[in-house]
């Protein structure tokens, strides 16, 4: 087994180029990406994820490429790519599939390939490591070894960084263990667990954003409940918090590439087992509904503010599936789109992050380019609270919306704020 000295990145997303950059302090790094156009980005200076500040990126010293041939000669693979599922939940592992076959092309004895992918317990060893081995020619765990490494980015998340948070570590020898102990020791001064072995460590991750959806499920669920007994969860929540062992989730949209997806990979993997997960999908149930349920809450509010409104117009401020960043993956804000849309409603959408080209093309919805000048809209929805939308106060809700509007707080980020005269507030 060959010692480190050049590692190479797979995926140069919100999870791969935050480690290319900081792996690159400390090892000869390559960066790979089959975006040719994200690689010029990248090599411009420029990451459109916003994660990695353009002047950390320009002075990084990260060799970044498109051409798999040039990741030839590495000691150590991380493969950061994206564990979607496909139309009916199911896990998709194309991406993984093509990863693994590319780095098997380019692999050489004594090399060692670490997986940050979410999975489920086995798919290292048992899917990816028979790809390497038929594109390479070589023989796991003898020609070259396994490990795996999950993922822990919180993208937007400023304290959480790859220096701050444990690192977990498993290898298919005490050898591996020990090179991916080295390597990652480096960026958080040594804070590593190392798991049982590569199984364990999938089984830990993909549990890690199960356990918040199931309890964000349980906010959600609250909410509903509260709702129609007239009481706010928000206000509800602040009393319960008070106690000390009180787990303070808040209720919303559940959407994003980790904790919207990764509950479906646990669940694939129990039914394999022949146990159905109750808990699992019964929480994705609830969460998948959230949009659906804000959307009907909402019109039935709209009915009883503006009773001889056929058709309101509706402005909902953000689309991402969180705040302050430009990531639309699996947004569920659509949903409540959606669903305004379906009840007669004309809405307009405005993200001060997202990019407009891309709503187009994943969604079909053409964001405004400016909340300047605009005909009063019946109702204002506060879907997510980015930072701009927060500082609202009262002569920004007067410039929106009609004289009598309904303001929707769905996030609860308008809470202090005191409104117009006559204007209506309602928040879950």
């Amino acid at each position: 087994m060959k010692s480190v000295s050049r590692i190479a990145v797979l995926g140069l997303g919100y999870v791969g180029l935050p480690l290319a950059v900081a792996l690159a302090r400390y090892f000869r790094v390559t960066g790979y990406d089959i975006d040719s156009s994200r690689i010029s980005e990248l090599r411009a200076g420029l990451d459109r994820t916003r994660e990695v500040p353009n002047a950390v990126l320009e002075s990084a010293g990260l060799q970044l490429v498109d051409m798999i041939e040039d990741l030839k000669g590495a000691d150590l693979f991380i493969v950061a790519v994206p564990t979607p599922v496909d139309a009916i939940n199911r896990p998709d592992l194309k991406a993984l599939e093509e990863a693994s076959q590319a780095v098997g092309s380019v692999l050489a004895k004594g090399a060692v390939v670490v997986f940050e992918s979410t999975v489920y317990p086995g798919v290292t060893e048992e899917f990816c490591g028979p790809i390497l081995e038929t594109a390479s020619g070589l023989r796991s765990g003898i020609d070259f070894f396994l490990g795996y490494s999950p993922e822990r980015m919180n993208p937007g998340d400023k304290e959480h960084t790859l220096e701050r948070i444990t690192k977990v570590v498993a290898g298919q020898t005490s050898e591996v263990e020990t090179i991916l102990r080295d390597v990652y020791g480096r960026l958080n001064d040594n804070n590593i667990f190392i798991a049982h072995d590569i199984r364990t460590a999938e089984a830990a991750k993909v549990i890690e954003n199960t356990q918040r959806d199931i309890n964000i499920a349980f906010i959600n669920e609250a909410a509903d409940i509260f709702g129609k007994l007239g009481l706010s969860v928000y206000d509800v929540l602040d009393a319960a918090a008070t106690k000390w062992n009180f787990l303070d989730f808040r209720p919303g949209l559940v959407g994003g590439h980790c904790i919207g997806i990764d509950p479906f990979y646990l669940a694939h993997c129990s039914e394999e087992q022949g146990i159905n997960p109750e808990i699992v999908l019964a929480g994705r149930r609830i969460n998948d509904r959230m949009g659906s349920k804000l959307a009907e809450r909402i019109h039935e509010e709209i009915q009883a503010t503006f009773p001889d409104a056929v058709s309101a117009r509706v402005l909902v401020l953000g689309l991402t599936f969180k705040e302050n960043l430009p990531d639309l993956r699996n947004t569920k804000v659509v949903d409540l789109i959606q669903g305004l849309e379906a009840r007669g409603h004309k809405v307009d959408v405005h993200d001060v992050y997202a990019d407009p080209e891309e709503a187009k093309r994943l969604y079909g919805i053409e964001l405004m380019s400016t909340l300047d000048c605009v005909e009063p809209y019946h109702c204002l929805v506060g879907a997510v609270c980015h930072a701009d939308y927060c500082k609202f106060q009262g002569q920004s809700f007067l410039s929106l919306l009609m004289p009598q509007g309904l303001i929707a707080d769905v996030k609860g980020m308008w809470r202090d704020v005191s409104f117009p005269k006559g204007m209506k507030r309602w928040q879950l």
